[in-house]
């Protein structure tokens, strides 16, 4: 099948990946700008472009998709369909118009829920046990289209965004392979949508991710998992910003919330509103990340401190 496929991050280099080894023809590659990345806020290409430029494959970088010059070459590639995942633009009109298979989104949710942006990020934090890959035929509203494959996976206790990423990375790239051949030949049918269950995933901010103590700790512990890699949960500790990047739920106390109970190699346990929180990955501000054992070598702390002063 001919394609023309758009997306940036390495959830959407998986797919691209699994569409060249089926053998699918790439008519052309989209892919967002490079962007300033890393403290020296040098332009770094995203890991789209890079498996493109591997793999020699026609490449562009639009800043807008309403461009009369770029739908000319979009309907010049003469692709079937258009896949299209975390890409980062949003597709108009004509361009969903161009495709005679229509443009085809894998998207990281079990739509209708958690249309949009954050859809990893949101399951973990409002607790679902599990979520997974829907394979949907785009329109103009958001992830609103019918779909046609979806396939679950659980959410573990442990997980955070990125391995749940990586997870439905790989799970996207094999569903999208599956899909495309019963698309083409008419066997696969789109299923509308149900708007009962709807909930939007809207685009993650750094001050979500500003931990509040008073919460229960499994409401914490789903923030540091959901805010693993980006933005990063965060507190205060000695005046000073302070990252927890992984942690588990723990026994608590009557202390009030953001009290240390007990600071040892086995993590820092933290007083919550209910229940407490054993944080075992930490970082401080200009420094790396370190297990607890090493963060305390450096950091002598005990029992009574708090968190969030």
């Amino acid at each position: 099948m001919r394609i023309v496929f758009a997306g940036t991050p390495a959830f959407a280099a998986s797919a691209l990946q699994a569409l060249i080894g089926a053998g699918h023809e790439i008519a052309l590659v989209l892919t967002r700008p490079d962007r300033p990345a890393g403290r020296g806020l040098k332009l770094a290409a995203g890991e789209v472009k890079q498996l493109a430029e591997r793999a020699r494959l026609p490449l562009l970088q639009p800043q807008t998709l309403k461009d009369e010059q770029l739908l000319a070459r979009l309907n010049a590639a003469g692709g079937q369909a258009m896949v299209v995942t975390a890409y980062g633009l949003i597709l108009p009109r004509a361009v969903l118009e161009l495709y005679p298979a229509g443009c085809i989104n894998i998207h990281a949710s079990l739509l209708p829920r958690w249309r949009g942006a954050a859809p990893i990020q949101r399951a973990i934090l409002a607790g679902d046990r599990e979520t997974g890959i829907s394979i949907m035929r785009m329109e103009e509203g958001l992830d609103s289209g019918p779909v046609y494959l979806m396939r679950r996976i659980p959410i573990a206790a442990e997980d955070t965004a990125v391995t749940v990423r990586d997870k439905l990375a790989a799970l996207g790239a094999r569903c999208i392979v599956e899909a495309l051949p019963a698309i083409a030949d008419g066997t696969l049918k789109a299923v509308p949508q149900s708007e009962a269950g709807a909930i939007y995933a809207p685009k993650i901010t750094k001050d979500e991710a500003a931990i509040d103590w008073r919460r229960e700790a499994v409401e914490v512990d789903r923030q540091v998992r959901a805010f693993n890699p980006f933005p990063g949960a965060y507190s205060t500790l000695h005046s000073e910003p302070l990252k927890v990047w992984r942690a588990a739920v723990a026994p608590g106390s009557s202390a009030p919330p953001g009290t240390i109970l007990r600071a040892d190699a086995q993590g820092i346990v933290v007083a919550c509103g209910n229940g407490a929180l054993r944080a075992t990955e930490l970082q401080r501000a200009g420094g790396r990340r370190l297990m607890a054992a090493d963060f305390l070598h450096g950091l002598s702390l005990a029992a009574g401190e708090r968190f969030g002063a």
